[in-house]
């Protein structure tokens, strides 16, 4: 990458929250990200040149489009500025992360916000399954005699592995178990006050209940309510912050690689074409593969990696495309504590979809926004030691649109 961008920082919601219980609306929930993002950053509205927004679905659960209006809405200092939308499904997010990269690269504008948001508590479970399953895939050709289209699909993402590598449960139920663990020291965590026991994470149908296939409860990243936000700068920007606030720009979070690839929108035609090669969705490995190039590192110089964990299938897929292991030797990793907290390279010490929670539209931004204050030592109790370069796998649909970022300090 020939132009730096530099994260100042952001904000994030509560996930635990549920904001039509709380008489909330999806604007509330904005207003409240950008005023946590300003306030944390010291950045003043009529200094953010530009604004993209990641979102999935609320002209679904909240009949409500046209986000980048909000931004005025919020404050009229923010009138005349350019503001736009981006849809990918799960990586909603990282697409706009990636546009508001490509002005900064452009040297358009020094210094822009990057919103994601997601409300999705505000209907019944079976709703929420309809309207997070069907627009994420081929609607009238995939899934349309099943009740709950995600875990479906990642359960036949399992059932691949195990064709071809063999997989067992408990692996599954490790990953679940570590991104649980990690939640409970996250304050925004939503599971971060759950109850379980030893049964939560058996292959017991009381105390952890199938979805669907081989998917049970403790395999699934939840339905949550959320946003996020990020503050992109130039290095030019970034060092004028940086002084003015007395700090190093080398305290500064950093993008220091990228990755995005998209593939068919069906998960069969994808896993059908990947099926002489060593990676199960080559479409991910690829992503991974370039933001390594542009970033010049390897596996080994992570410090550890934020991932998709929608499904444990997911994150299980994760690990050995990430060269954590060889290919389909992702068990490794978890029976040897690797990506525990304290392992040689921990994976999802935010909590992951899994454990901190998936407002589908803000998970790629506060993915950045957590690699962002691991590498500059400011992720609290989830802080792992000594970082310095994290990676982050997001993805939308059955892995059709994948991104990958490198952020250091």
């Amino acid at each position: 990458m020939t132009t730096k961008t530099f994260v100042l920082g952001g904000y994030q919601t509560d996930f635990s929250r549920n904001w039509a219980r709380e008489g909330l609306s999806l604007f509330d929930m904005f207003k409240e990200t950008v005023e946590g993002g300003l306030n944390a950053t010291a950045l003043e509205p009529d200094q953010i040149n530009a604004a993209h927004v990641g979102n999935f679905t609320s002209e679904l659960f909240c009949n409500q489009g046209h986000l980048g209006g909000f931004f005025t809405a919020t404050d009229w200092r923010f009138d005349g500025m350019p503001a736009q939308r981006h849809e990918a499904a799960c990586a909603s997010g990282s697409m706009a992360m990636m546009s508001a990269m490509a002005e900064i690269e452009a040297g358009r504008y020094d210094v822009i916000a990057v919103l994601g948001i997601e409300m999705m508590r505000n209907v019944p479970g079976d709703q929420a399954a309809k309207f997070i399953g069907g627009p994420a895939m081929w609607a009238d050709r995939e899934c349309t005699d099943v009740k709950y289209p995600w875990p479906h699909i990642f359960s036949e993402l399992a059932d691949e592995y195990d064709h071809r590598y063999g997989l067992k449960f408990e692996h599954l139920a490790g990953i679940s178990k570590i991104n649980f663990d990690n939640a409970r020291r996250n304050p925004n965590a939503q599971s971060r006050n759950w109850t379980f026991t030893d049964e939560s994470f058996q292959e017991n149908d009381e105390a952890n209940p199938l979805i669907s296939g081989r998917i049970r409860r403790s395999d699934c990243g939840q339905v949550t309510d959320g946003a996020a936000v990020v503050f992109l700068a130039s290095e030019r920007a970034a060092r004028e912050y940086a002084q003015k606030h007395g700090k190093s720009i080398e305290n500064i979070a950093r993008i220091d690689g990228w990755g995005h690839r998209t593939s068919h929108i069906s998960y069969k035609d994808k896993i059908e074409a990947s099926r002489n090669g060593d990676y199960v969705v080559p479409n991910a490995r690829r992503a991974i593969e370039d933001a390594f190039a542009r970033a010049n590192i390897s596996i080994d110089d992570l410090s550890g990696i934020e991932t998709h964990d929608c499904f444990t299938s997911n994150e299980y897929m994760a690990i050995d495309h990430f060269g954590i292991t060889a290919p389909g030797e992702s068990w490794k990793a978890i029976e040897n504590g690797d990506i525990a907290m304290g392992g040689r390279i921990p994976v999802n010490p935010s909590g992951g979809l899994i454990g901190l929670g998936h407002p589908v539209g803000a998970t790629g931004v506060r993915m950045m926004l957590d690699c962002a204050k691991q590498v500059t030592g400011t992720a609290g109790d989830y802080q792992v030691e000594g970082a310095n370069k994290f990676g982050i796998l997001n993805i939308g649909g059955s892995c059709t649109t994948v991104a990958s970022f490198v952020v250091a300090a």
